[in-house]
């Protein structure tokens, strides 16, 4: 992510959150900007409240609500676009670790927690050259007084969770519907049966909403911090939620027996769908085991940088999980980690939850030859495929060198009691010095078994490290890969990521959009791609053509129309009817010009949209944008804009459903 957040007049604002777009093929529909207002303006730490006045807060979009059976868009047919809400989050400052990822950026060894360990993350696996510079802002915020890195003046950025113990902390993320926040469960005292944790403080939870399902929604949120004395404890990392109709509920980790675990276990709420007896079945990840007992002096977080005034005692925190009573008065127990596997909870429209269980097949919780090791699963996502649900996610497969995270999906039996696990085929991991892959995940699956999700190449030889796309297909048993051989758009070596198909076949994501090398320069700019997989066209669309969402949205006028003032950088979900939610730079009165390289005279803005298609548009509608060094053409645009949110950036806010 750029290591500068980039700023908005107010006028900017209220333009985003008032405007529509007439586009060729979709229109830009701009989602409200009063959950943003909201954050911006919640008091902050009185170090950082002047960059927190003056520095607008960042909007991303996570899923789409489903549409009703029959709804079209692309013809017009019961096309209830107002009806289609967004869900997201926004957020102040940088996110430190990811509030969505079950272990944050993905690593299954949990060593990410403090400077050190997001710079090696980036190297190692991003291979970029600003490491450095991203590491540093995750952890200690945007705008950090590099003169005295712990004054605490930096936006966001993991130093501030940490910090909470003695400074208490400020809400950085709001989990967002349709522009407007969302309380959670974990905002209410009631939701806290733990002892000893003291009195509840407002604003002081993070929270992303995953999706949206007829009446409910979901996510995950932080614990709240409490009063303790002179300490500021948190009950948990995380922990999923439901809200039916506003009333909201904890998903609590399905274990017996294991106070530590329950108590402060974490999990994750990342998909839904609405089962056939009304109820909603939610999908997701539920702490199971502690990863740092079995051998402690290589399972202690590292904390040469974690300088907050404490002193770390390993042997305090070896016997956090033996004295679960001293949880919250014992600094130490906050660094908890988990083993994690994917669960369900099934909730009924009155909000009571009915039942909840395990999904994948687990192992033991740290791998017994690499002990920095860890078991992980989790189901991203969950469709009903013949009136029976089919989960989709990663699991820990045990192969010969450690634990590694794979692609698979999750079929249960009639009352899911039990779930067979099946790995994904043509994404086995090998390991040792020729690893193919870093991690495989499945992100999201369709009625007809269609899945997408990515395969995160390993090669620590030359540090090109691309992020691989993949759809299997289970009628034909067969996956391939999204690249050159499907659309010159996803170019050898390109980064992408596959985040949502619908029942259309119709799948969205994010893809790099330049060639530059990485090892040379930052990481590279992406925009959002659709992809009609099946054989049947989507409006103009026509069966196995991809697009840049940019191009679609297009109408070809002056460079300051509103058409003109938005440059998409993700689509992260589409419903049915073809609706798309998408994460957009807005540049208040158009880009320059027209041509893709075209810059933003003011400051640009990251704004939550969906597109909705343009109903009976042709293909003579769609009007691909021009490179800057083409021949101009009155009708062609494009734009990267000044704020591109790449790779790094959007790490955290995969699709879910």
């Amino acid at each position: 992510m750029p290591h500068k957040m980039l700023k908005l007049s107010t006028l900017a604002i209220l333009v985003a959150g008032a405007s529509q777009a007439s586009a060729a093929v979709y229109d830009i529909v701009p989602v409200s900007t009063s959950g943003s207002d909201q954050l911006a303006a919640q008091a902050y730490f009185p170090n950082a409240q002047a960059n927190a006045d003056s520095t607008p807060v960042s909007a991303f979009t996570t899923g789409i609500k489903p549409s009703a059976e029959g709804d079209n868009c692309f013809t017009g047919n019961n096309c209830n676009a107002d009806s289609y809400d967004v869900a997201g989050t926004v957020r102040r400052g940088t996110q430190g670790a990811p509030l969505s990822d079950t272990t944050a950026y993905n690593e299954n060894r949990q060593f990410i927690n403090d400077v050190n360990g997001l710079y090696s993350y980036c190297r190692d696996n991003l291979g970029y050259n600003i490491c450095d510079v991203w590491a540093n802002n995750e952890y200690y915020g945007y705008g950090y007084n590099v003169d005295d890195v712990q004054d605490g003046q930096g936006l966001g950025g993991l130093q501030h969770i940490q910090q909470a113990w003695l400074n208490g902390y400020h809400s950085n993320a709001l989990a967002l519907k349709n522009g407007a926040s969302v309380t959670t469960k974990a905002d209410d005292a009631s939701a806290y049966s733990e002892t000893g944790l003291g009195s509840i403080q407002e604003n002081t939870t993070d929270a992303v909403l995953e999706g949206i399902v007829g009446n409910y929604s979901f996510g995950t949120s932080t614990s709240a911090v409490f009063k303790n004395g002179s300490v500021n404890p948190r009950a948990f990392a995380k922990r999923g939620f439901v809200n039916n109709d506003g009333t909201p509920v904890s998903l609590l980790a399905p274990v017996s027996g294991d106070a530590f675990v329950k108590n402060m276990g974490q999990t994750t709420a990342n998909g839904a769908v609405e089962t056939t007896d009304g109820n909603l079945l939610v999908v997701g990840s539920s702490s199971f085991d502690q990863t740092f007992t079995q051998n402690l002096d290589s399972r202690e977080p590292n904390t040469d940088d974690i300088n907050i005034g404490l002193g770390f005692n390993k042997d305090t925190f070896a016997q956090c999980a033996n004295n679960p009573s001293n949880l919250y008065s014992t600094f130490e127990c906050q660094f908890s980690t988990f083993a994690n596997e994917a669960a369900f909870w099934v909730v009924d429209n009155t909000g009571n939850l009915v039942k909840s269980g395990v999904i994948s097949s687990n192992l033991a919780a740290v791998d017994s030859d690499h002990d920095d090791v860890s078991a992980q699963a989790s189901a991203n996502a969950v469709a009903m495929v013949n009136d029976k649900p089919v989960a989709v996610g990663y699991a820990s497969a045990d192969t010969d060198d450690s634990y590694v995270m794979q692609a698979a999906y999750f079929e249960p039996n009639a009352d899911l009691t039990k779930w067979t696990q099946t790995f994904v085929p043509g994404l086995t991991i090998t390991t040792g010095d020729d690893r193919n892959y870093q991690y495989t995940m499945a992100n999201d699956i369709n009625s007809s078994f269609k899945v997408v999700g990515i395969a995160k190449s390993h090669n620590a030889e030359n540090r090109s490290i691309p992020q691989k796309m993949f759809i299997f297909d289970k009628a034909t048993n067969q996956t391939k890969f999204l690249d050159s051989s499907v659309s010159s758009l996803f170019f050898s070596g390109s980064n992408g990521d596959a985040t949502a198909i619908n029942d259309n076949d119709q799948v969205v994501g994010w893809v790099d959009s330049e060639t530059k090398n990485q090892i040379d320069g930052s990481e590279r700019r992406h925009r959002a791609f659709t992809y009609i997989a099946g054989s049947t066209a989507q409006g103009p669309l026509k069966a196995g053509s991809v697009w840049m969402l940019d191009d679609l949205t297009n109408d070809g006028g002056a460079a300051n129309t509103v058409a003109n003032s938005y440059r998409i950088i993700s689509a992260t979900d589409i419903n049915d009817a073809g609706v798309i939610s998408a994460t957009a730079n807005y540049c208040a009165g158009g880009y320059q010009n027209l041509t893709k390289q075209a810059q933003c005279s003011v400051t640009e803005k990251q704004v939550a949209i969906k597109l909705v298609p343009k109903a009976n548009a042709t293909d003579k509608d769609i009007i691909v944008r021009k490179a800057e060094d083409e021949e101009p053409v009155k009708r062609s645009g494009g734009s990267l804009g000044i704020l591109a949110l790449t790779a790094l950036g959007f790490i955290g806010f995969r699709r879910r459903k």
